[in-house]
């Protein structure tokens, strides 16, 4: 399914993002110009966080406040986005302090490619099904 262009820029936003989660896991490839060592991938991690992932979740939550009340499966999955920004952003501000540095970094690779597979697999789909190009960009 094409992806609406009002939905365009949040699902852009979500590459930089699947990097950084296939950066964190304990089996990754070196990436060029990237860190490679458990703690300044940590340290990465938490940048890129307050300079990209913060400022995209409260977009997408702004949008999906918008999108409640329409179907109960919307609704139900909007609580999960919610919720799984949550559990994302505790992660994330408590990353620099783990013993375990490599399995706190990968756990969190793994939680956040899902959240991503999960918005654009079944969040997105879901929205353009109930939702016009037109009215979401209205949202927006």
């Amino acid at each position: 399914m094409k992806r609406y262009d009002s939905l365009s820029p949040l699902s852009r936003d979500h590459h930089p993002a699947l990097i950084l989660a296939r950066l964190l896991r304990s089996d990754a490839p070196a990436y060029k110009d990237l860190p490679t060592q458990p703690n300044d991938k940590a340290v990465y991690a938490m940048q890129f966080y307050q300079g990209e992932l913060c400022s995209h979740f409260e977009k997408e939550e702004s949008l999906l406040e918008k999108c409640r009340h329409v179907n109960q499966q919307v609704d139900i999955l909007i609580k999960e986005i919610f919720e799984e920004h949550k559990v994302l952003s505790k992660a994330f501000l408590s990353l620099t302090d783990q013993t375990n540095q490599d399995e706190a970094n990968d756990q969190l690779g793994k939680l956040l490619e899902a959240h991503i597979r999960k918005e654009e697999r079944v969040l997105f789909p879901l929205l353009q099904e109930y939702f016009s190009d037109e009215e979401i960009k209205q949202f927006i």
